[in-house]
């Protein structure tokens, strides 16, 4: 994994290793997810493929753990700060969750969509 800020990547893998704090390892499974999806992403990434086009498959294929949407987003997030491709990524998941216009908004403020959330009307 080629990263861009390999500091706070170390930081927040050490700050959400499995603990008596979070005895589930939530955090530390979030880490080997964001790692796994990201090696997959560069492999594929190297033989000539776009982000977006291999994202969504890539992030179904690194998931051996079977991470939740919440913790999808956490991996977005972290590898948006972390990853080399980190922003391109970052940009694709928020125009590929949004429902409106709100992926847009997110790109333009630096956020990340969480795709945990839903809204219900009434």
């Amino acid at each position: 994994m080629e990263f861009k800020d390999k500091k706070t990547w170390l930081e927040g893998k050490e700050k959400n290793a499995k603990s008596e704090k979070d005895p589930s390892g939530y955090g530390e499974a979030v880490y080997r997810y964001a790692e796994n999806w990201a090696n997959l992403m560069e492999k594929r990434i190297a033989e000539g493929k776009k982000l977006e086009d291999i994202a969504k498959q890539s992030s179904f294929d690194g998931d051996d753990e079977g991470v939740t949407g919440f913790m999808y987003g956490c991996a977005v997030g972290i590898l948006a700060k972390c990853w080399k491709h980190g922003e391109a990524l970052r940009r694709w998941h928020n125009v590929d969750t949004q429902i409106q216009d709100e992926g847009d908004k997110a790109n333009k403020s630096g956020g990340v969509l969480n795709p945990a959330l839903m809204t219900v009307t009434t």
